[in-house]
């Protein structure tokens, strides 16, 4: 199997993050592990490269990095380096970074409109700069050929109106929405992500329709961990227990959702 999302290179993987991409590899799961900032980014494309194959990487600014009033009020006493913020997208040393053979993706890109600004003139300022980040990721994937890894929260109209203004492709991460948003975005021909999240929410409407051809797995490790997965941080091992729900609620084999979210996954991000 393939985990299309995860953040190994976050902290809370450090002192064992070797061992675990050991015991991964063995079991035959594969990773993508996504930036969210550029030094996150460069971190990913590092820890990609200490190997031949089973490990990748996605560079990209996530829309709660960039840098404002709001997000540094917000955001601006964390440390680490996930935590640092962009005031602008640096499409350059992104596009540098995309040189590594390892970088299969642009992301995590898009827009989070979860938390945002008091004030419609803030708000507006808030979304436009968001919009406006996200356009230049998507010029910098169909520059590369690369596909994209798409972050939207409460965001779906906005989202939609970028991607329709262009022929991008890729996976909407982490998907939460209605089964009007699938059918929009299959319509489009992104593939749908789907991770730990799908056991807090009704969602067994929305995945029945999602093709078997069109599902991604991705644990966001290490966060949504699923249940069953106790005591440990979330990390791409859960892939499994996210596979059995969805194949529960398909009606189909573990094994076939296994299968085709593999070949789903080695054919967007041509994978070898």
């Amino acid at each position: 199997m393939i985990d299309t999302h995860a953040h190994l290179n976050f902290p809370a993987f450090d002192g064992r993050r070797d061992t675990l991409l050991s015991d991964l590899l063995g079991s035959g799961i594969s990773i993508i592990n996504v930036g969210t900032n550029y030094q996150t980014s460069q971190d990913v494309v590092a820890l990609a490269e200490k190997y031949d194959k089973g490990v990748y990487a996605s560079i990209g600014l996530h829309p709660q990095n960039i840098e404002s009033d709001f997000t540094l009020k917000k955001y601006g006493n964390l440390t680490g380096r996930e935590s640092i913020l962009e005031k602008d997208f640096n499409a350059r040393g992104y596009k540098e970074l995309a040189n590594s053979r390892k970088v299969v993706a642009i992301g995590e890109a898009g827009l989070d409109y979860w938390t945002k600004p008091k004030g419609e003139s803030k708000k507006r300022e808030f979304k436009e700069k968001q919009k406006e980040i996200f356009n230049l990721q998507v010029s910098l994937s169909q520059e590369l050929e690369l596909p994209l890894i798409i972050h939207s929260r409460m965001a779906f109209e906005d989202t939609l109106e970028v991607l329709r203004s262009n022929k991008a492709k890729g996976v909407m991460h982490c998907f939460v929405g209605t089964l009007e948003e699938v059918d929009a975005y299959l319509e489009l021909g992104y593939y749908i992500g789907l991770n730990g999240i799908i056991f807090k929410l009704d969602m067994d409407e929305a995945i029945k329709n999602i093709p078997l051809d069109r599902i991604l797995l991705e644990t966001d490790c290490p966060y949504l961990t699923p249940p069953g997965f106790v005591n440990e941080i979330n990390n791409p091992f859960s892939l499994n227990i996210v596979a059995e729900k969805i194949a529960s609620i398909k009606g189909v084999s573990l094994e076939k959702i296994a299968d085709c979210s593999t070949k789903n996954a080695t054919n967007l991000f041509k994978l070898s």
